[in-house]
């Protein structure tokens, strides 16, 4: 070959160079572009669904940029069949190549539900039940199916540790009161291995009953070890407990909202004015401060007590001091 035709075969293979080149960077340039977006953008990957389907799908939506660039990089790099299943969240200034990484490494969408204390296993249902995004699978009106998801002999009231919890899209509702139960045994289990020594319980679920007491008879963190003390030494003294909450919860729909007499004198398992000791199963979901309250009550003599009207309560150790206080802050009420 002449030295003229060297130079020019040199030239050409520097053109190629250059041409392929410029192509590589234009390739990776239109990989590391943001996507159109201005405002997020939702997808769903069902399982089993193809990379080029998430791409011809998105590229429809106008997500993303026509051409096969991302599909030809995802198979390149050998990440197109590691795609996870799930819900994604695509916002302004995402690439291509971050949406691959995104589907690759699972970065879904995490939800959240808030189980509140002091709630029944019907309330958290029922707000378990208005997440879109979570399949229900359990009925509160149906006690033998829930007692044997969870394994319970009686209806799984208070088993649940209310908490915030997130979860991802088709989670189901019992999967996520598993979640809370192993929440509750946990927290149940440590409480009760430190417990304060002579405590009239025979067992964590008699624990467990007493803190949803306790619950429910106040919101004031001060007042709860002071709740638990007066219940336990009615206990210790064979008094009927007499809590209006437990009343109530045995009345279930029948409650209306006011309660009179009559309610309490209405025989149920749950009724502590018509049957003496705890009551059949805990009657809301305790907390972590009443379960603690449970398992180490005030020390006081104190066997007696009444709301305030502040949100507070007055408690007396006798019959007369506590009659007096009722005259006092009830003007003729009932009141523990």
């Amino acid at each position: 070959m002449t030295p003229s035709r060297w130079r020019q075969a040199a030239v050409v293979a520097a053109v190629l160079v250059t041409l392929a080149g410029l192509r590589v960077f234009v390739f990776f340039q239109r990989l590391d572009a943001p996507l159109a977006l201005t405002e997020t953008h939702i997808l769903l990957v069902d399982p089993g669904t193809s990379f080029s389907r998430i791409v011809r799908n998105l590229q429809a939506s106008k997500v993303l940029p026509g051409g096969p660039d991302l599909i030809i990089y995802a198979r390149l790099e050998g990440s197109a069949s590691r795609i996870k299943a799930g819900e994604y969240a695509l916002t302004a200034g995402l690439t291509p190549r971050g949406l691959l990484q995104k589907l690759v490494s699972g970065d879904v969408v995490y939800h959240k539900v808030q189980i509140l204390e002091g709630w029944t296993l019907r309330q958290a249902l029922i707000a378990l039940h208005a997440q879109p995004a979570l399949v229900a699978q359990l009925d509160a009106d149906d006690p033998e199916a829930l007692q044997a998801a969870f394994g319970t002999a009686e209806y799984p009231e208070g088993q649940f540790f209310p908490d915030t919890y997130n979860f991802t899209r088709g989670t189901t509702d019992l999967e996520l009161l598993r979640r809370a139960h192993s929440l509750m045994q946990q927290t149940l289990d440590s409480a009760w291995q430190a417990r304060d020594a002579g405590l009239p319980y025979a067992t964590q679920q008699e624990a467990l009953i007493m803190a949803s007491i306790v619950e429910k008879e106040t919101a004031l963190a001060e007042e709860r070890p002071q709740i638990a003390g007066v219940f336990i030494r009615r206990l210790q003294r064979s008094m009927r407990l007499q809590t209006d909450p437990t009343v109530i919860y045995g009345l279930g729909a029948a409650f209306d909202g006011n309660l009179t007499r009559a309610h309490l004198a209405t025989d149920t398992p749950w009724n502590t004015y018509t049957r003496e000791g705890l009551p059949l199963t805990p009657i809301a979901l305790p907390g972590r401060a009443a379960i603690e309250a449970s398992m180490h009550p005030d020390q006081s003599e104190n066997l007696y007590f009444v709301a305030r009207g502040d949100g507070s309560h007055y408690f007396s150790a006798t019959l007369d001091e506590h009659n007096r206080a009722v005259r006092q802050y009830q003007r003729g009420g009932w009141q523990n």
